[in-house]
């Protein structure tokens, strides 16, 4: 099987149609889709079965105790039966043409380079089909995540697949958090596989659907806090090319830290090399700041 498209879903038995109408429209049928509900208590279950019995294409459901999105991916790469891993969320839409256009650009990766290369990854639009951020330099670009981050600046919505076999070699930990950045993984994979950039349009982002993290309140937000040292710490080798994204990444971290009361030994602690001490070092004042006027807000 190419494709298996994987989408982890809690308490979105109303947005999961989109995903599925998505899938009854794709050119390329080789594929199949698999859910992993993470605690659902709405009518999650009921729905997919109605589609199972449809039958259109292949379904697998699983259910799990509410643990995050980062443990139901582990659950749906050790399911997958597929060649390529793409993570649909549950209000996600994607034109008919996606798959096969996935399909087509790794195809045309020459087989001798493509075990370099852990998949493919597109430009996304809004609901008024605009692009969501910048694109790519070139049509066909071959980068990694944080290259694009850092050297490139490119921001915004994207999408794309890993091989299955290489989202095998990087599961996400499983601790008890129901958030973990997917870019600590993505720029894992990206330290030893290329990804190709296109700029053509996969993918449709659902920005209505109330459940983005910068619409937490920020003492939720402020939870993410101990992974900003993991983002800094890996990817300090960047301070001379993106000080100044490295310096805001930081910031954010020493806020947060503040936010779940977190001493600055411990803030310290985490960080493993000198620059990145000294950066966070830098950017405690302005942490304070922030941490203050999130209080003022209040």
């Amino acid at each position: 099987m190419k494709f298996t498209v994987f989408t982890p879903t809690f308490q979105r038995g109303h947005t999961l149609h989109r995903v599925y109408n998505s899938l009854l429209c794709q050119t390329l049928r080789d594929f199949e889709w698999i859910i992993v509900d993470d605690g659902s208590t709405d009518q999650t279950a009921d729905i997919v079965l109605k589609w199972q019995k449809e039958n259109k294409f292949s379904i697998y459901y699983e259910k799990q105790a509410n643990q995050g999105k980062h443990v139901a991916i582990n659950v749906g790469v050790k399911l997958s039966k597929g060649e390529l891993f793409l993570i649909a969320d549950s209000d996600d839409e994607f034109p008919p043409n996606a798959l096969q256009t996935f399909n087509d650009i790794w195809i045309n990766i020459p087989l001798s380079c493509r075990s370099n290369f852990s998949g493919v990854t597109g430009l996304c639009v809004d609901n008024s089909r605009n692009i969501i951020g910048n694109k790519f330099p070139s049509d066909i670009f071959d980068s990694t995540s944080a290259d694009c981050l850092y050297r490139f600046g490119i921001k915004g919505e994207k999408w794309g697949f890993h091989r299955t076999e290489i989202m095998k070699k990087f599961p996400f930990p499983e601790f008890k958090s129901h958030y973990f950045p997917e870019s600590i993984i993505w720029n894992a994979i990206g330290r030893q596989y290329k990804t190709r950039f296109i700029n053509q349009v996969v993918r449709i982002y659902k920005d209505d659907s109330g459940n983005q993290l910068t619409n937490k309140s920020i003492i939720e937000r402020s939870k993410l806090y101990i992974f900003y040292a993991t983002i800094l710490s890996n990817d300090i080798d960047y301070l001379f090319v993106a000080p100044w994204t490295l310096f805001k990444i930081a910031a954010q971290g020493s806020r947060f830290s503040l936010h779940q009361k977190d001493t600055l030994k411990r803030q310290f602690s985490r960080l493993k090399k000198w620059p990145t001490k000294t950066l966070w070092f830098f950017a405690l004042p302005v942490g304070f700041i922030l941490f203050q006027y999130d209080k003022f807000k209040a």
